[in-house]
């Protein structure tokens, strides 16, 4: 394998952490998991998106910092194999969508200053599925917080990755269109997509369809 940290992304609902988690235990890797759950700005955006998206990534921003600051430089991430269900520049494809434009642009300052502290993943896969897979995926996990998330919502966000992929060519970006999968059910959609692990790509998109 030529890649000792991975991040696989994805929309909300697109199966990142399943992936990761099962990736991480069949590979024996570090696993690095977001704490959406100990934010407690998630359910209150959700109901009130204006009033609390600011205070929503800015405490995502500063604790996917600390994790990744902490749990990395306790790696030597040039020999061990680490695998993260979260990119932190999704704090910026978020914060595009979810901030006014004053908010933003403050956020983007403190964004630039730490991210820079932070080692880049050698390799991303990100879960591409349409928004009706997506809303299946988050009413089966049933939170209740989720539960009205909009489809338009999901567009949105897939297409501010896009986006944001289409001019960051620092590593491999491999988008894989996933609508068909079942990687947790399915053994043959799994061994497909960790055979990806073990290729190697330029840096930039490149997409896979099965």
């Amino acid at each position: 394998m030529n890649y000792n940290y991975i991040v696989i992304e994805g929309c909300i609902g697109a199966g990142k952490t399943t992936l990761a988690e099962k990736f991480s235990k069949d590979l024996n890797a570090e696993l690095i998991l977001e704490r959406f759950a100990d934010n407690s700005f998630l359910p209150k955006f959700y109901k009130d998106p204006l009033h609390y998206a600011f205070p929503l990534e800015m405490a995502f921003l500063t604790e996917r910092y600390q994790q990744l600051k902490t749990l990395l430089s306790k790696r030597d991430i040039f020999t061990d194999l680490v695998i993260a269900d979260y990119f932190i520049d999704k704090c910026i494809i978020f914060s595009k969508h979810n901030l006014q434009s004053d908010e933003y642009n403050l956020y983007t300052k403190v964004y630039d200053i730490i991210s820079t502290y932070l080692p880049k993943p050698d390799l991303i896969i990100y879960l591409y599925n349409n928004e009706s897979k997506l809303l299946q995926n988050i009413a089966k996990r049933g939170r209740e917080y989720e539960k009205d998330i909009a489809p338009d919502y999901l567009t949105n966000i897939q297409d501010g990755y896009m986006n944001y992929f289409k001019h960051y060519e620092k590593v491999p970006i491999v988008i894989v269109e996933a609508h068909n999968l079942d990687f947790v059910k399915n053994i043959e959609d799994y061994e497909q997509l960790k055979q990806l692990l073990y290729q190697t790509y330029p840096p930039g998109i490149t997409r896979i369809t099965y």
